[in-house]
C-alpha cells in the first residue's frame, strides 16, 4: 500500500486550467455494436481533483485544486454542445452513425461525476436539460461513489446513462497497491446497484501493471475484462499504462515497472476485441460485452517506426469498430509486429 503523500510528492506541476471552459473536446466514432459506430462528442470538463490518489493516474494535471464552483460546469457543457461537429474517421471507413442522426456524449472530468466536490449536485438538472438531444450519456465515477445521485440524474435524462468505472485489475496483490481505495467487492456492489437502476456499465482495465512481468500483461488484462463482463459491463476499454505522472516514472527507474509496447496492444486486441464472439456461450455475460483497445498516445508506444506506426494504428481502430480480428500488418521494418495473441 502506498501513502497518498508518497504519490503526490512525485508529481510535477499542475496545468493551468480555466474553470470557465472545458479542458478539451473532440468528436470520435464510438463503437455501438460490432461493425457499428456512433458520432460521439468527448468533453473533458474542468473541475475539482479526484478525492482518490491512484498511483497510475495523470488526470489530476488538468483539474482544479479547489471545489468546483456552482454553475461552472453548466457553462462548460453549454459551450461544448454549441461547438461545430468535426469527426476524423481515421480509417476512412463509413459507419452506421452520423452527425445528423444518432449522437452520444461523454462528459469526463478527470474525477467522479457524483462527487459533490467535483460536480455540484445543483448543476445536474441544467446539465441534463442541455444534453437532452443525446442518445447516450457517459460519465466517469468511482465504484464507491455510485450512490442515489445516479438514479436521480438518470431520471432527468432523455438519453440512456452509462457509468464508466476504473476496475484496472483483478490481480490480488496489485489492486490494493494502486491506491484506488477499492476492492473487487466494491466494484461488484457498484455493478449490482447500477443494473438495479437500469444504468449501463463501462469498465477500464489496465494493460501493463506495475510489479507484474510484461509477459503477463495480456493475460492479466484478459482476467480483468472477463471479470467486468461477468458483472454486466456493456463495454470494457483496455487502457495501456502510461508514464508521466511521477510515481510510475519512479517505478520505471527502479525497475519495478515496465510499459506496454505496441505489440502488447496488438496481442490484447487479437485476444480480447474478437474474443467475446469466439467465447460466446462459455463465459456468460462476456458474449454481450464490447471490448476496445485505447489508442490514445499510440505514437508514444515503443515498438513502432515511421513505416508501420500508421498502418498498425488503423488496423486496431478498425478492429475496435468491427469487434473482429483483422490480418496483421506485415512490413519488414524490424519492429516487433504481434501476429498472434
Amino acid at each position: 500500500m502506498h501513502l497518498r503523500s508518497d504519490v503526490r510528492k512525485l508529481r510535477g506541476p499542475r496545468a493551468m486550467v480555466d474553470p470557465e471552459v472545458p479542458v478539451s473536446m473532440w468528436d470520435e466514432w464510438e463503437v455501438s455494436a460490432p461493425g457499428g459506430g456512433v458520432a460521439t462528442r468527448v468533453v473533458i470538463l474542468a473541475g475539482a481533483e479526484c478525492r482518490f490518489t491512484c498511483v497510475m493516474c495523470d488526470l489530476w494535471r488538468h483539474t482544479l485544486p479547489a471545489p468546483t464552483a456552482s454553475g461552472r460546469l453548466t457553462q462548460q457543457v453549454r459551450l461544448a454542445i454549441a461547438h461545430p461537429w468535426s469527426i476524423d474517421s481515421l480509417t476512412g471507413d463509413v459507419f452506421d452513425g452520423s452527425v445528423a442522426g444518432r449522437r452520444w456524449i461523454k462528459l469526463y472530468n478527470g474525477s467522479n461525476f457524483f462527487d459533490p466536490r467535483c460536480v455540484p449536485p445543483g448543476d445536474l438538472p441544467a446539465i441534463a436539460q442541455l444534453i437532452g438531444d443525446y442518445e447516450r450519456v457517459i460519465v466517469e465515477n468511482h465504484p464507491r461513489l455510485c450512490d442515489d445521485g445516479v438514479p436521480r440524474f438518470r431520471e432527468q435524462l432523455t438519453g440512456r446513462l452509462e457509468i464508466a468505472m476504473g476496475l484496472e485489475t483483478v490481480h490480488a496483490d496489485v489492486l490494493p497497491r494502486l491506491g484506488k481505495q477499492m476492492s473487487l467487492d466494491d466494484f461488484t456492489a457498484a455493478c449490482d446497484r447500477l443494473r438495479s437502476w437500469d444504468t449501463d456499465i463501462r469498465a477500464f482495465v489496465l494493460l501493463g501493471l506495475p510489479w507484474v512481468d510484461p509477459d503477463m500483461f495480456v493475460e492479466e488484462a484478459a482476467r480483468g475484462v472477463t471479470f467486468a463482463a461477468a458483472h454486466g459491463a456493456r463495454h470494457v476499454s483496455v487502457v495501456p499504462l502510461r508514464p508521466g505522472n511521477g510515481f510510475i516514472d519512479a517505478l520505471l527507474v527502479d525497475g519495478q515497472c515496465s510499459l506496454p509496447t505496441a505489440a502488447h496492444l496488438e496481442r490484447a486486441a487479437a485476444r480480447l476485441v474478437d474474443g467475446a464472439r469466439r467465447r460466446a456461450g462459455t463465459v456468460g455475460q462476456i458474449a454481450e460485452t464490447l471490448v476496445t483497445i485505447d489508442l490514445w498516445d499510440w505514437s508514444r508506444l515503443a515498438g513502432t517506426c515511421a513505416a508501420c506506426r500508421g498502418p498498425r494504428h488503423i488496423r486496431l481502430a478498425r478492429m475496435n469498430i468491427s469487434q473482429a480480428s483483422l490480418p496483421p500488418v506485415t512490413l519488414n521494418c524490424g519492429c516487433d509486429h504481434a501476429t498472434s495473441p
